[in-house]
């Protein structure tokens, strides 16, 4: 259920968009259903982010074959990425959160902000700029040019260790799988007669994609009280209906209860949390009543 609500959502945005023009002819009102389908479908793609993540701690089905594929084909493929790839990389973050070994920790550092820089940030993800610096990078980690990391940290692979026989071959391993999710999705779309709605998937894969992956991540570990202590490095946020939809799928908003139990389904994130509120944990856990403290709580209040 947890991963056909996120497909729901991408199928919803599509007919949305297509059957707008057939209730009205404002210009006004399609472009409306657009501007809507392309913050679903960034919620969406974040979705398939944490299908990926799930299934990489195969907490998403009971067999490592059921993570794999499905993990594969309707998380990280959809998003140009593999399982292969992610999951030592994600272990890594688990054994080294919040210290200098975190891989992740390019996606957290640098707030609080000031409202001026956080702004930008938010401008840039929004027109494409923070999409097309990051496909352009988690490209040349597929072809290994540079070495696999998500958060923000280029290592370069020395140029002995990728010859022209290593790059084709990374690309093969590494990018079909992806390559073939979207000629099976445009194909699906042509067939519909609707092959222009391929590019809502692009259009919000370059931007409200990232919009969507920065708050989420400000959320779980940006400033915190102490990165070295594992009760006060993380971070639980409630999410109502529409922040679940733009930052907080399959539960993900329940992060600290995560970094307890990493192998739990996240279905059952929830119950974890009341458990361990009625336990008091949460008189000195991390925790916030919505998103919207999140994104005040990561811009500088004053000078001083």
């Amino acid at each position: 259920m947890e991963v056909a609500s996120v497909w729901f959502w991408v199928i919803f945005s599509f007919v949305l968009v297509a059957v707008v023009p057939y209730f009205t002819s404002s210009k006004f009102v399609f472009a409306a259903s657009i501007i809507v389908a392309l913050f679903i479908i960034g919620g969406k793609q974040l979705g398939c982010a944490i299908i990926m993540h799930d299934a990489s701690h195969y907490s998403l089905f009971k067999t490592k074959k059921y993570n794999d594929v499905i993990g594969n084909f309707l998380g990280a493929y959809p998003i140009f990425n593999n399982i292969e790839q992610y999951r030592p990389y994600h272990f890594q973050h688990h054994i080294a959160t919040g210290t200098s070994d975190d891989p992740d920790l390019g996606l957290t550092a640098g707030y609080p902000t000031r409202l001026l820089s956080m702004l930008r940030k938010l401008f840039r993800d929004l027109i494409g700029l923070t999409g097309i610096k990051a496909n352009f990078g988690l490209t040349a980690m597929h072809l290994g040019f540079i070495k696999y990391n998500l958060g923000n940290f280029i290592e370069k692979i020395p140029i002995e260790n990728r010859p022209w026989k290593v790059i084709f071959r990374n690309a093969y391993y590494n990018l079909r799988g992806g390559i073939l999710f979207h000629a099976i999705l445009f194909t699906i779309l042509f067939l519909c007669g609707k092959y222009w709605l391929y590019f809502l998937w692009i259009g919000a894969y370059f931007t409200t994609y990232n919009f969507s992956l920065r708050i989420r991540s400000i959320a779980e570990h940006s400033v915190v009280e102490d990165q070295n202590d594992p009760y006060k490095n993380t971070r639980t946020t409630y999410a109502n209906y529409i922040e679940q939809i733009l930052f907080a799928p399959l539960h993900v908003n329940y992060h600290l209860e995560h970094h307890f139990l990493q192998n739990m389904p996240s279905y059952n994130s929830p119950k974890l949390h009341e458990l361990l509120k009625e336990r008091g944990f949460y008189k000195f856990g991390l925790l916030k009543e919505n998103y919207w403290q999140i994104i005040k709580m990561a811009i500088v209040k004053s000078d001083k």
